[in-house]
């Protein structure tokens, strides 16, 4: 999603298409990427803002790192569209990169937190 079009109010994440039949195999998909410097799948650290899935079953992954210069930005959207694209029923993955909202810490599901000694 691009934030030059939003207006003041607008989420700047953008909700993902969690009803579609895939959502659960497309995040368990996205859960065997790890971030190489954390121990913990990219989903529960908060690195995936939105999965949005058409009706013909096109996924869209909004993505960001950890930070703006982790040293495999260039990989990572690779290696999510590697472990969706396989799939049944998925017909095409586009993985969009973005800095916007920053990634922060509160992102984290519990467990990922539970797992880092954060809790």
């Amino acid at each position: 999603m691009s934030t030059e079009n939003l207006k003041e109010g607008d989420p700047l994440i953008a909700p993902s298409t969690t009803d579609h039949p895939l959502y659960d195999s497309v995040v368990e998909a996205c859960k065997t990427v790890y971030d190489p410097e954390i121990p913990v799948n990219i989903f529960d650290l908060g690195l995936i803002y939105t999965i949005d899935i058409s009706d013909e079953n096109a996924v869209r992954i909004v993505m960001t790192l950890t930070a703006p210069g982790c040293p495999v930005a260039g990989e990572m959207p690779g290696w999510v569209a590697d472990a969706v694209e396989p799939l049944p029923g998925i017909k095409q993955v586009d993985v969009e990169m973005t800095f916007q909202p920053q990634w922060g810490m509160d992102m984290m599901s519990e467990e990922a937190r539970l797992e880092l000694g954060f809790i």
